[in-house]
Formats: C-alpha cells, structure tokens, sequence
C-alpha cells in the first residue's frame, strides 16, 4: 500500500487512520474499458479566456490560464457504487431506486471486513462461506454494516490479469446478507459477481441460466447496492473500522463513482 494512502486526522473527538479505499480513475489495462483522460493545459485556458473575453495571455498573473481535463468514462469505472437500477429495472416489485435516490446514510457505516483471498478465482461464494468467515472473526452481524469481501485481487491491479481475479457472491449469499440488514456490500475485485470471463465460459458449457451474474440479478428481488474494485482492505481491521463511501450524484445514474475512505480509529 502507497503510504500516501493513509493519514492521521483529528475527527468528532477522535483520533482516526483514513486508508484510501479507491482506485485512481484513469487509463490502466484492468479496465477493459478504460476512462479516457484529456488534459487541458494553462496555455490552453489562456486560449480559452483569450476566446471568450478577449483577454490576453500576457496580462494573467501567471502568463497563463487555469489547467483541467475532459474525461470520458462510464459510471462503473474505477471504485464506484451500483444502485439497484444498475441489476434490473425493478426490485421488489417496484421501480429500482438510481443511485442519486439512494439515501446517503446507507453509505456510512461499520465495516466487516472478510478475508476470502484463500478462495480460488472463479468460486461462488455461499451463505456457509460468509458464516465461516463470520465466526473467524468473531462477528455477527447488524443492521447497516457495510460487508467487504478482500478477494486478493488488489495484487492483479494494474494488469490485465485484474478482470479475470477472484471468487465472486452467488444469489444466496447476497439475498442472506439483505435479510440480515445489510444494505451495502462491496469487494475488490473487477465485480460483486466472479469474473466475467469465468462466468462466460461457464455458459458456453453448460447453459445455466441461473448461473449469469448471481449476485447482480439478486438485485431484483431485495433492493442493495453494492462496490466495486476497491483497495486496500488489508489495511483495514475485520471490525472496528468505519467505511465513508458516497457515490456522486449522477442524475438518473445506475451507479457512480466513489472516493471510498475507511476510519479506523488510533489508541490515545
């Protein structure tokens, strides 16, 4: 982990560690779309202005403008939020919330953090797995806690390698985890689902529908979100921590991108 990815800070009375949970959003070879970053220099904003107010360069305090970039990205680049919408146009009967309709408060709370880095990439994740995991750590569960599965994938990231990585969540395991009061879940690796690659070539063989995106299509019956390609969960304790993972209002959005951070509180 970039020890740029972990600061001190005073927060409510308290002493906290913030660790980075989120991946940078910018070209890499894990994306199989990548985001499209253009860089808008100085000189260009000294264009621009010189454009639209006739200002010339050489009068600017700095002889130049203000740089940015224009980024072209889909929602579900980088570490970001799936809303209900994203699974299916509706769930639990009704029409599936977007993620600008989703309450904020579901997006802060304790985290569980779930070690399944021994599980192979490809294995479906059951609700005995999760019980498993649960009772290592000696956990249970309550409401409004935010579940996150460390796949081991945040080795892959950065390769090709990352889309292909991990275990993923199968319907049971996700519809258990709603029951129990849990609105938001998220991992590290590419999807919630196991890979996709995984996922395809299971089709070609066998023709299962029901083994298409378990953890997606679950959606549909019980309303979550959940995240994705995350960092850093080593660096967060099992329990203990607090998760911060508000996704940007995307108006009508299926999901959004999030500057996932985690609080993990510093002994005096």
């Amino acid at each position: 982990m970039n020890p740029r990815d972990v600061d001190v800070v005073e927060l409510l009375g308290r002493r906290v560690r913030l660790v980075d949970l989120s991946r940078p959003v910018g070209p890499t070879p894990s994306e199989p779309n990548p985001p499209r970053i253009g860089p808008v220099s100085h000189e260009d904003g000294a264009e621009l202005w010189e454009h639209l107010f006739g200002i010339p360069p050489e009068v600017l305090p700095t002889g130049t403008g203000f740089a940015g970039e224009v980024a072209e990205l889909s929602t579900h680049a980088g570490t970001h939020a799936d809303a209900p919408w994203h699974y299916a146009p509706t769930s639990e009967g009704e029409r599936a919330s977007r993620i600008d309709e989703v309450p904020l408060s579901r997006f802060v709370g304790p985290a569980v953090v779930l070690d399944v880095s021994d599980l192979p990439t490809g294995h479906l994740v059951s609700p005995e797995d999760v019980e498993e995991r649960l009772r290592g750590i000696g956990h249970d569960l309550a409401p409004g806690e935010i579940v996150l599965f460390r796949t081991g994938a945040d080795e892959a990231w950065g390769t090709e390698e990352y889309f292909g990585y991990g275990c993923g969540l199968g319907r049971e395991a996700v519809l258990s985890l709603v029951e129990r009061g849990i609105g938001v879940m998220g991992t590290d690796a590419w999807s919630l689902d196991r890979p996709y690659p995984v996922i395809g070539g299971e089709w070609r063989e066998k023709r299962d529908p029901s083994l298409l995106w378990p953890a997606h299509y679950a959606g549909a019956e019980r309303a979550y979100c959940h995240l994705e390609k995350l960092a850093n969960l080593a660096a967060l304790p099992a329990v203990g921590a607090t998760v911060l993972c508000m996704p940007i209002k995307v108006e009508g959005g299926s999901g959004a991108w999030v500057r996932a951070v985690g609080l993990v509180p510093v002994e005096p």
